[in-house]
C-alpha cells in the first residue's frame, strides 16, 4: 500500500530495546548512587573504596627502542567510572597523587564515565593537576558508549579538556631523540577496534605502545608486533572469592597484570573505580606506573 511504513528490521528493534534498557539501567544506577551514597553504609563503602586503592610500579623491558626511551614512565588509569562512588573531589585527589609520580605519559584506557555524559565534567578540575610532558591520551570503553549516540560528544569534551583521544589512530611521541608509536583502538564490545589502522604511520623497527580498553584485543596486537598493550575492563574480577572471580570479562585469561604472547606484552590494570555494585572483594583498585626499559 502506497505510503505505508515498512516494518522495522529485527536488528533495528534489537537496537531500540538495548537503548531503552540502557536508559533504564542508567537511571537505576544514578538513583542508587545518589541515594546510597548519602546513607551511612554508602559513606562507609565510599571510604573503603578510596582507601583501598593501590599504587603499583613495574619495570617493562622493551626489545627495541632508543636510549632516550629508557626509564620512560607511563601511568595507566582504567575504569575510573566517574559518578558511581567517584566524585570530582575523589578524582582531583587521585590525579594529585598521580602528578606526584612525575610521569612522562598518562593513559586513560576507557570507562571514564559510568552512565552519563555529564560525568565527564567531574574531570575538569582533576585534569588540571596533570602536566605530563608527553601528554594525556585516552581511548573509549564500553561504559563510555552507554549512550552510544553521545560518543562523538564524549570525544569532543575530552579533547576540550586537553586529552588526546585515539580511536583507531596513532601518534609518534619522542623523547631525547628516540621515538615510540602510541596507538589507540575503539572498544571491542561496543565499537569497532582496528589495530591495523591504529598502527598506520609507524616506522619500521619503531616500538609500539597500544591502548585498548578490552584486553582481548591483545590477540590481534601480538599478530601486528605491538610491543606493549595497556588495557583495563576486567576490574580483576572486582569480586573474587578464594582467588576465583565469577566474572572476568576476558576470554583469554587476561584478568590482571603482565602477560606475554609471542614477542608482545600486555598489562591489564585492575581499574580505579567500580561498576554495578560499589564493592571490591579479594582485589584492590589500582593505579599502575610502568617504567619502560630499553637498555
Amino acid at each position: 500500500m502506497e505510503g505505508a511504513h515498512s516494518p522495522p528490521h529485527p536488528l533495528d528493534l534489537l537496537s531500540i530495546k538495548r537503548t531503552r534498557l540502557r536508559r533504564f539501567l542508567g537511571m537505576g544506577w544514578a538513583v542508587m548512587n545518589d541515594v546510597v551514597f548519602r546513607l551511612p553504609p554508602g559513606r562507609w563503602l565510599h571510604r573503603r573504596l578510596r582507601h583501598g586503592l593501590e599504587f603499583t610500579s613495574i619495570d617493562v623491558p622493551l626489545a627495541r627502542g632508543g636510549a632516550g626511551l629508557d626509564l620512560l614512565d607511563v601511568v595507566l588509569l582504567s575504569d575510573l567510572h566517574a559518578g558511581l562512588f567517584m566524585t570530582p573531589e575523589d578524582l582531583r585527589g587521585l590525579f594529585q597523587r598521580v602528578a606526584a609520580l612525575h610521569p612522562d605519559l598518562v593513559c586513560l584506557v576507557g570507562d571514564l564515565i559510568s552512565t552519563r555524559l555529564s560525568e565527564l565534567s567531574f574531570f575538569e578540575e582533576a585534569l588540571r593537576e596533570l602536566e605530563p610532558p608527553l601528554g594525556i591520551f585516552a581511548v573509549p570503553g564500553n561504559h563510555d558508549y552507554f549512550r552510544p549516540w553521545e560518543i562523538g560528544l564524549w570525544i569532543e569534551r575530552l579533547r576540550a579538556q586537553g586529552v588526546t583521544v585515539l580511536v583507531n589512530e596513532g601518534v609518534r611521541l619522542e623523547r631525547d631523540g628516540a621515538g615510540i608509536w602510541l596507538g589507540g583502538v575503539d572498544d571491542q564490545t561496543e565499537g569497532r577496534p582496528d589495530v591495523r589502522a591504529a598502527l598506520e604511520g609507524r616506522r619500521e623497527g619503531e616500538p609500539v605502545l597500544l591502548l585498548s580498553h578490552h584486553p582481548d584485543v591483545f590477540v590481534q596486537a601480538a599478530e601486528h608486533g605491538v610491543d606493549l598493550q595497556l588495557s583495563g575492563h576486567t576490574h580483576a574480577g572486582q569480586v573474587r572469592l578464594f582467588g576465583w572471580a565469577p566474572m572476568t570479562h576476558t576470554e583469554h585469561g587476561y584478568i590482571e597484570g603482565l602477560h606475554t604472547r609471542e614477542a608482545s606484552q600486555l598489562y591489564v590494570g585492575r581499574g580505579v573505580g567500580v561498576t554495578t555494585v560499589p564493592i571490591r572483594i579479594g582485589t584492590l583498585g589500582e593505579v599502575a606506573l610502568l617504567r619502560l626499559r630499553t637498555r
